[in-house]
């Protein structure tokens, strides 16, 4: 597999965010989201074997794993590498956007899809098969950057029925998108989703790897 980088961080998203937890970040995306803020994965890896990665996850001694990228579900190795995790007892989160089939991942997993809004630039790429894949402890999020991803992510809740009993998360886009804007919109409205901010991005520079 190649690997962008393995590290320990804050957890700073999802329900799970706060909590400690070694990352695994794969190289190589084939989206180009516009507000992307790891382009530096898109090409910069070295090349590891799955009982490697291990190694690296093990010495950092935190049961909670995160595969993310870049998009991790490109490589053919992934689906491997997340039962191997599973199977030596790790809690294991697998982030992405929603446009790779994820009925190959194992069921222990628990993925977190990102459903793509238009101010990305890459709502095309959305493969909605995944919806009917996603398991009870399987989690949503929309990113938004404007009002017009706010409104069009409503109108995909509305439209999916499967995603009513979901853990859904509204994340503003980091420097554009006014968080306490966002939490107005979804306050007024009654909207039944959790309202989220990167919570490394508060901790850290934004400018900094391995956060």
């Amino acid at each position: 597999m190649k690997i962008n980088e393995i590290f320990k961080s804050i957890q700073g998203e999802s329900s799970y965010a706060g909590l400690p937890c070694v990352f695994v970040r794969t190289t190589g995306c084939h989206l180009r989201c516009r507000w992307c803020d790891t382009a530096y994965a898109f090409h910069e890896g070295h090349e590891y074997s799955v009982e490697s990665i291990l190694q690296e996850v093990r010495r950092f001694e935190c049961r909670f794993v995160e595969l993310t990228g870049g998009e991790p579900l490109l490589q053919e190795e992934s689906p491997l590498l997340i039962a191997t995790l599973l199977n030596e007892g790790y809690q294991v989160l697998v982030e992405t956007g929603g446009s790779v089939p994820i009925k190959q991942v194992d069921s222990r997993a628990i993925i977190i899809m990102d459903i793509k809004c238009p101010g990305s630039g890459m709502d095309h790429t959305t493969l909605w098969e995944n919806l009917a894949c996603l398991k009870d402890q399987d989690e949503v999020k929309f990113v938004i950057a404007d009002r017009s991803d706010y409104d069009w992510a409503k109108g995909i809740l509305n439209q999916y029925s499967v995603l009513q009993d979901k853990i859904i998360h509204f994340s503003p886009v980091f420097g554009q998108m006014p968080a306490k804007e966002l939490a107005g919109w979804i306050l007024e409205e009654a909207l039944p989703v959790r309202f989220q901010l990167q919570m490394h991005k508060y901790i850290w520079d934004t400018a900094m790897k391995g956060i």
